[in-house]
């Protein structure tokens, strides 16, 4: 288990929303407001993602208050009649408002682009049409979805393709419109664990799944010991969760009213695959990606 563990918390953190829309599309403000926005509320990068309009090359990356990686969000449906939404990060050319949404998958795909399943509640996916373009990811929590339609969390698909595909990562992301009566922005992020904070650096980590995913708690660290021990050091908390398959889970909480900023947990080795997750006092949580790697990280 040691060889296939997934962190490497040895870097620094660095905080990132990877799903957001400017006026390139249908969000109300302009790239380079959107950019201020998230730089001044303590993030340190973005990823723009606007509707069949790709953001490549970050258009002299130099000019932003913070790293912009290249990005889009294709939606349409496939040749089954399945609708999607997919988040597409790095090498995302040549795209455009016209692609079919399937065209434009094997495109960005074909780049080495990394494909997110956006919302799958909120789209109406099932499983199966989630497991049938191999996405590297999947959003577990979704902050405008759920705020607005109670339709953002994917715990559920992310669990159960995790039985058939254990190296599934997990992604929370606000899906920033910046509408004025909907100010759903800051709710949903991931920390990634980098060298540094350039596009390939952090790209690799997300590539690797060395980052989690959070409402609010924080993972200090994620770290395995004795074989099969997990260690995690977090901000304070009143849950935490190691969740496996089917009905398989182990807990700790919170006793007499004081919370925890330090716990750990071994996972069996007949689990197919086992996350973390950790809630604090306000009911917001935090989700590590799966624990164990498989033969290879994502590509």
């Amino acid at each position: 288990m040691e060889e296939r563990f997934r962190y490497d918390c040895s870097g620094h953190w660095f905080k990132g929303n990877v799903h957001m829309h400017t006026t390139r599309s249908d969000g109300q403000l302009s790239t380079v407001e959107a950019a201020a926005f998230y730089a001044n509320a303590g993030y340190d990068f973005i990823c723009i993602t606007d509707h069949m309009v790709p953001f490549v090359g970050a258009e002299a990356n130099d000019q932003w208050p913070l790293l912009v990686l290249d990005g889009i969000e294709l939606h349409g449906e496939d040749e089954h009649g399945s609708f999607y939404h997919v988040v597409a990060i790095g090498n995302v050319g040549g795209v455009g408002p016209d692609t079919e949404f399937a065209e434009g998958l094997e495109l960005v795909r074909a780049q080495g682009s990394f494909l997110i399943w956006a919302h799958p509640h909120w789209s109406d996916n099932t499983v199966a049409e989630g497991l049938r373009y191999g996405f590297h990811g999947i959003e577990v929590y979704n902050c405008s979805s759920q705020l607005a339609w109670g339709k953002g969390m994917g715990a559920f698909h992310w669990d159960a393709v995790l039985k058939e595909r254990p190296d599934m990562l997990g992604v929370a992301a606000d899906d920033s419109h910046f509408f004025k009566a909907a100010p759903f922005e800051t709710g949903g992020w991931i920390m990634v664990n980098a060298t540094e904070l350039s596009a390939e650096a952090i790209m690799a980590s997300i590539r690797r799944g060395n980052f989690y995913s959070s409402s609010g708690p924080l993972f200090k660290s994620i770290a395995i010991e004795k074989r099969n021990r997990v260690v995690i050091e977090t901000s304070p908390i009143v849950h935490a969760r190691l969740l496996g398959p089917r009905d398989k889970g182990k807990y700790k909480g919170a006793v007499n009213g004081e919370p925890l900023t330090d716990t750990h947990f071994r996972i069996p080795d007949e689990w197919a695959f086992a996350r973390l997750e950790i809630e604090d006092a306000d009911g917001k949580v935090a989700w590590s990606n799966p624990l164990l790697m498989g033969e290879s990280p994502h590509p």
